[in-house]
């Protein structure tokens, strides 16, 4: 997830649409066994059985536990560290990653563009002349950014922990890992597929696809051309796609097969690329039940931020849920929302224990109450966390 991860502490219908929707229902659970309100136990058996459909995302446990830019709560995201240690704490699928390109047009995986906050880019003297100050989606951002390097160059720097002051532990790991490409994270796919012996799933994102193709580095065909490199561009191939800008959804749903996620942040917001077309639509018009028939036209699920399933009021606790977990299931999409972290700051206020912006929180309690709700899966920092509550729930 990117800027639009409101959760930060600091912060036209195309070909196959139907089929990959069917395809990605399969995975999650039966989304109408959490509309008619079956068992935990039930759906779980319902989700591995597939519910008649065909393909591979039928096998994965519901609700799927997604690990977020890895294991982040405990190694610097976008990170071999992390996605490796996603899979080791039973992550079903890793977002490994949130793609930006180079300046010579390799795709690479990094939270943002900017990489002053998860790089020791500022350690190297040689980059100093290259910070600079950019416009990106409408916010004034200075720092480093990818579009300014060449590969080579970004291979010469490491990862640091983003966030360390809820994180100080991270820092452990910094200076470790170094940048990943999107090429080199499909081979890991499949080396950890091998080894483990099941299939590794991944679900990346094109971040900020309108301001990348301004500057001639469209993310879109990028991402197609190696995943049809790799053979990973059917509606059966383990990538699921995201991002935040719906007509880069669209564009994807014309170049590849494989089940694709709209991205919605806040109800208020509106999608940049909306915005630069003067598409005057706000998230909250998107989640509408025309919306959503909008949406499952060409995606086969949405992404949305936690509070537009359970909102919280002014105190920061939840309050009665959506109807959006049944508006969407009623047209076929499923719903991955973001993003579910055992820190404090993170969780709503009901479930938070002290006050350290380190400390764990009752994480469990609010994993409960989130899956109760229908969701088919959910984006974590901890997966770890995410395995154990949601076998609490299935056996609940």
């Amino acid at each position: 997830m990117g800027t639009q991860d409101t959760q930060e502490p600091n912060q036209q219908t195309g070909v196959g649409g139907t089929g990959r929707r069917a395809l990605l229902g399969a995975a999650v659970l039966g989304t109408a066994g959490g509309v008619l309100g079956l068992s935990g136990t039930a759906r779980a058996a319902e989700a591995r059985t597939g519910a008649g459909h065909g393909g591979g995302l039928k096998s994965l446990p519901v609700p799927t536990v997604i690990g977020h830019r890895g294991a982040s709560g405990y190694r610097p995201e976008h990170t071999f560290g992390s996605y490796q240690l996603a899979l080791d704490l039973g992550a079903d699928i890793v977002e490994a990653g949130d793609l930006v390109p180079t300046r010579d047009g390799h795709l690479v995986c990094r939270h943002e563009p900017e990489i002053g906050g998860t790089t020791n880019v500022a350690d190297h003297p040689e980059f100093a002349a290259r910070r600079t100050t950019k416009v990106l989606d409408g916010v004034s951002t200075t720092g480093w950014f990818t579009e300014d390097f060449t590969l080579a160059e970004l291979k010469r720097l490491r990862a640091i922990e983003r966030i360390p002051a809820n994180r100080p532990h991270n820092t452990l790991y910094n200076g470790r890992w170094e940048i990943p490409t999107f090429e080199e994270v499909l081979k890991w796919q499949d080396e950890q597929t091998r080894r483990r012996g099941k299939q590794v799933w991944i679900y990346p994102e094109t971040k900020h696809p309108t301001y990348f193709r301004k500057l001639g580095l469209g993310l879109e065909e990028r991402v197609a051309k190696l995943l049809h490199k790799h053979g990973k561009d059917r509606k059966n191939s383990p990538v699921i796609l995201q991002s935040f800008e719906p007509t880069s959804i669209q564009r994807l749903n014309k170049l590849v097969d494989n089940p694709l996620v709209v991205l919605l942040s806040s109800a208020g917001s509106r999608p940049w690329d909306f915005v630069e077309t003067g598409d005057p639509r706000t998230v909250a018009d998107l989640i509408t039940r025309a919306g959503l028939r909008e949406i499952a036209g060409y995606a086969q699920g949405i992404g949305p931020t936690l509070d537009l399933v359970v909102p919280k009021d002014a105190a920061g606790n939840l309050t009665e849920p959506t109807t959006l977990v049944k508006d969407a299931h009623a047209v076929g999409l499923v719903l991955h929302p973001y993003t579910m972290r055992n820190e404090n700051p993170f969780l709503p206020a009901e479930f938070r224990k002290g006050t350290d912006a380190d400390a764990y929180g009752d994480s469990f309690g609010a994993f409960r109450a989130y899956f109760a709700t229908g969701i088919d899966g959910v984006f974590t920092d901890n997966p770890d966390t995410g395995v154990l509550a949601r076998a609490d729930f299935v056996n609940g």
